[in-house]
């Protein structure tokens, strides 16, 4: 836009200098009469071509000044969206440091309660836990597998209440370990 602007301005600079070099020829009245005659009409077709031309220059200036006020708040904006993305970013690296304290801190009782659980009890864990999302062991509550939350059949709750309270009891449907509460519906 500016090369534009730049360039209109330079053409209408050329014609105002064509014109003055020839209304200072007709004003020293050199020449003959035709050949002033002839400059007083490139005079009249200088003027007329003078006047398109700045027209045409304050087109562009009005086209550069909408284009500027355009990139002006453009920037303005994108200026309030880095600032927002940082903002952003800074609260995703609090959330992330609280989630790392917050395994460190789960995670630091797991050892304690592995150990008291047994080898094989842990290892069957650990393969649920791999093949289903990291959800391996699951609240039965109101009848509903916590898990993948199926109501168990009347036969399937039957087999829960028959097994004994320290034996391993797992959902038909997604495998997982069901952990008995009171709120289990048995």
């Amino acid at each position: 836009m500016q090369r534009e602007l730049t360039k209109s301005d330079q053409d209408v600079q050329l014609v105002r200098d064509r014109a003055a070099r020839n209304q200072a020829r007709l004003d020293a009245g050199q020449g003959s009469a035709k050949d002033l005659q002839a400059l007083q009409h490139e005079l009249a077709s200088l003027a007329r071509r003078q006047s398109e031309l700045e027209d045409v220059e304050i087109e562009v200036m009005e086209r550069s000044e909408t284009l500027t006020a355009k990139v002006a708040e453009l920037e303005a904006r994108h200026s309030e969206l880095v600032q927002k993305v940082e903002t952003l970013e800074t609260e995703r690296d609090a959330a992330i440091e609280k989630l790392d304290a917050e395994a460190v801190q789960v995670g630091s009782g797991r050892a304690n309660i592995v150990a008291g659980i047994g080898d094989d009890l842990a290892a069957l864990y650990e393969k649920i836990r791999a093949v289903s999302g990291g959800l391996a062991a699951a609240e039965l509550r109101h009848r509903r597998c916590g898990g993948c939350r199926l109501e168990l059949g009347n036969v399937d709750l039957d087999r829960i209440r028959r097994a004994p309270q320290d034996e391993v009891v797992r959902c038909e449907e997604c495998r997982r370990i069901m952990i008995r509460t009171g709120e289990s519906g048995l």
